[in-house]
């Protein structure tokens, strides 16, 4: 008799205690879901002449914040993105940053896109005290006026490798080469105009001399003007560096004009878009996203870059981007930097300077004071357009 009593008795508080909890974890997530999201805006060239850019990059965003909202949010919040269009304009560009920081009142912003737009966005981040990871490539719009020798800004941060260091890795595939005379053909656009700077910088280092130094504005459609100016000094190689759509027709219509020399593109043209028949055997730096296929699976990105790269795929049936991969790391050192410090925009800030071994798409980043890119020129890796792919160059020699 006693026996079944002290049996019912602990039955019974068992029975309390399993309700108590569920009512507490629905307590909890009754609080959590009353939290006010983390509000993240981005910029992004989604139409316009930058749009095999940007696209890739807002479709990433979305992707990233479904994903950490599902698992659960940042700290206990759920993220919210908004995300502008800025159409590749500059203009657009400042009017959305108006509107993120004075009316949105988020607390990072990712993007944009483009150079240019990168450049004029970094000075109104820089003066309103709001985190800025940019996706655009040029080094110089992490300094006051373009000017590296001014401090660097203590806002701006970027995820694209540097365009030094696809300029050194160009330079070093040429040199291998043996070829000493190049060509180089450049958009006139903030990142036309810092890769052709770095070009021209770099080339005397490597015993190399430019023959020919043409420029095209970013609506060009006929490049042939300037291609056979090019070919009438007889380089070794050709250059090219842009982003806009003409960097996809400079390998047919080199082909026209019957120009047989080594074409090199920049980190601009890392779009499976911009494949041609003619583009076959075009060199480019770019990160090891594009051939994960060959990449070794001991390499520390490996994992990053295989599961990505299916994430994507898989939701949006379309191969995956190197633009794609700078919004990746973009956002995601932004959560981490949450994480880290707090959701406080100088949090964020020291959170981004304090970024550590961060394994990204475009590399593993160190950010310090004096580096806001973090990545070096191993980041880099040489691709070939071969059999309609991107290979890594070294893997089908």
């Amino acid at each position: 008799m006693y026996a079944r009593k002290f049996t019912v008795t602990v039955v019974m508080l068992a029975l309390i205690i399993i309700v108590a909890v569920g009512c507490s974890k629905k307590e909890e997530k009754k609080a959590e879901a009353l939290k006010p999201p983390i509000k993240i805006g981005a910029i992004f060239s989604v139409t316009g002449s930058a749009a095999k850019l940007g696209g890739p990059e807002k479709n990433t965003a979305l992707m990233i914040q479904e994903q950490i909202n599902a698992a659960g949010g940042v700290n206990g919040r759920q993220i919210e993105l908004i995300i502008e269009d800025d159409q590749g304009v500059e203009e657009n560009t400042v009017n959305a940053l108006q509107k993120l920081i004075h009316s949105d009142n988020v607390v990072a912003i990712i993007g944009p896109t483009r150079s240019g737009n990168g450049i004029a966005a970094a000075t109104i981040c820089e003066e309103a005290r709001v985190p800025l990871v940019s996706c655009a490539a040029a080094w110089v719009q992490l300094f006051t006026e373009k000017d590296v020798t001014k401090p660097m800004y203590k806002y701006v941060f970027k995820t694209p490798q540097n365009d030094s260091d696809c300029a050194v890795r160009i330079f070093e595939d040429c040199k291998a080469k043996g070829f000493t005379k190049v060509a180089i053909i450049t958009g006139t656009t903030g990142f036309g105009d810092a890769g052709r700077t770095e070009l021209k910088k770099r080339a005397p280092e490597y015993g190399i001399t430019i023959v020919a130094d043409e420029t095209y504005p970013p609506d060009a459609s006929d490049l042939t003007p300037s291609l056979t100016k090019i070919k009438a000094k007889k380089p070794q190689a050709l250059i090219n560096w842009s982003i806009v759509p003409a960097q996809g027709l400079i390998a047919g219509q080199a082909k026209q004009l019957k120009m047989t020399m080594q074409i090199y593109q920049s980190h601009g043209f890392g779009n499976k878009g911009y494949i041609t028949e003619a583009a076959e055997g075009i060199l480019f730096p770019a990160g090891r996203l594009l051939v994960t296929k060959d990449v070794d699976p001991s390499n520390v990105q490996y994992n990053v870059l295989t599961k990505f790269k299916s994430d994507y795929e898989t939701k949006y049936g379309e191969e995956v981007s190197t633009f794609a991969g700078h919004a990746y790391d973009a956002l995601w050192m932004i959560v981490n930097a949450i994480k880290a410090k707090d959701d406080t925009r100088d949090g964020i800030r020291d959170g981004l300077e304090a970024t550590t071994n961060f394994i990204g798409t475009a590399g593993v980043f160190n950010m310090s004071p004096t580096d806001h890119c973090g990545l070096n020129a191993d980041a880099f890796t040489m691709v070939v357009v071969k059999g309609g792919e991107f290979r890594l160059a070294d893997a089908v020699k």
